[in-house]
């Protein structure tokens, strides 16, 4: 059986410049699990932060789920793979993989020149969107397209693979996801526009759930999280982790784009993307802060969303399957 080891664990983001930060983008880590479709024949080593054990444990294709520290460094490079698949840009962890033997290797490694990783060669149009603004900004391409090509595969629209199975069922037609990580605050759809969402949705008959005011614990266990993306048909959802959740839950989908770019995001014909009604020239400007003064998300009205609310639920035919108060 081909032995795999896959590295990811989410400092540093997949299609982003490495700034060696430790803090996790669950989010980014949950968009890899594609990739496991391909070694489903195989056993699967991963190594991560602990912080993303809850989207990984239990997941049928991973057969090791290990925690990124030292005492795992260490066993890891007595050890023997047929394939190592490092996607952390960290000079640290790839100067680690470079040590563990395998015979074929994919993603990052070091380079003792320049101290920085450098792409194997199947990844280095990766590592050029990461590293170069303009690339990045005209970059076309999935995230799971480049990944599967990364490999020396082809990507034919496998889904995401969440490992936890959560506990509730669908009992809200939209759920509002409000909330983005430390990384990118600048994702923020403003409050104020969530509020006036929620009362359009709730005078239009439709049963409203939302993350910020739901329950103190969605904020800070990811378990219950789940549970909550989970319990609804519909969310909607700035660009962050409820975002990938969503995707990997098969729910309906709205995105909420600006600074960053939406056509990395693959919605499974279940969900669209919603950019600033104004043309910005600096979108998308890539920044965890905005240098013009005004978020861009500004521009992104509540009647919009919700008029892209009701041609997603059109468009997809599920209008019986939607409480709607009477």
């Amino acid at each position: 059986m081909e032995r795999v080891l896959i590295i990811k664990a989410g400092y540093s983001e997949f299609l982003e410049e490495e700034k060696d930060s430790r803090t996790v983008s669950l989010g980014d880590v949950l968009r890899i699990t594609p990739i496991l479709h391909l070694y489903k024949d195989a056993h699967v080593t991963w190594l991560t932060d602990e912080k993303a054990f809850p989207l990984l444990e239990g997941n049928e294709y991973i057969d090791r789920l290990l925690r990124l520290d030292w005492l795992t460094f260490h066993q890891l490079q007595k050890e023997r793979f047929d394939t190592l698949i490092n996607l952390e840009k960290v000079p640290g962890i790839c100067a680690f993989a470079d040590d563990i033997y395998a015979v074929r290797r994919f993603g990052f490694r070091f380079d003792p020149e320049s101290r920085k990783a450098q792409a194997y060669d199947s990844a280095t149009e990766v590592l050029t969107v990461s590293s170069d603004i303009e690339s990045k900004k005209s970059n076309n391409r999935t995230v799971q397209e480049l990944l599967f090509e990364m490999v020396g595969s082809k990507w034919n629209g496998e889904e995401y693979i969440l490992g936890y199975k959560p506990k509730t069922k669908e009992e809200y037609d939209i759920g509002l996801n409000t909330q983005v990580g430390k990384k990118w605050p600048i994702k923020a759809w403003p409050i104020h526009y969530w509020d006036a969402l929620e009362r359009i949705l709730k005078k239009e008959g439709f049963n409203v759930t939302r993350q910020d005011t739901y329950n103190q614990e969605i904020l800070t266990d990811l378990n219950a999280y789940m549970d909550w993306i989970n319990s609804c048909k519909l969310i909607v959802s700035n660009d962050s982790l409820g975002l990938h959740l969503a995707i990997a839950l098969k729910k309906l989908l709205i995105g909420l784009f600006g600074p960053t770019t939406h056509r990395e995001i693959h919605f499974y014909g279940r969900g669209q993307a919603v950019l600033p009604e104004k043309i910005l020239s600096c979108l998308p400007c890539l920044s965890s802060t905005c240098q013009q003064g005004e978020n861009c998300l500004n521009h992104i009205s509540p009647e919009t969303v919700y008029n892209k609310i009701k041609s997603l639920i059109n468009k997809t035919n599920i209008n019986d399957s939607i409480i709607q108060n009477d």
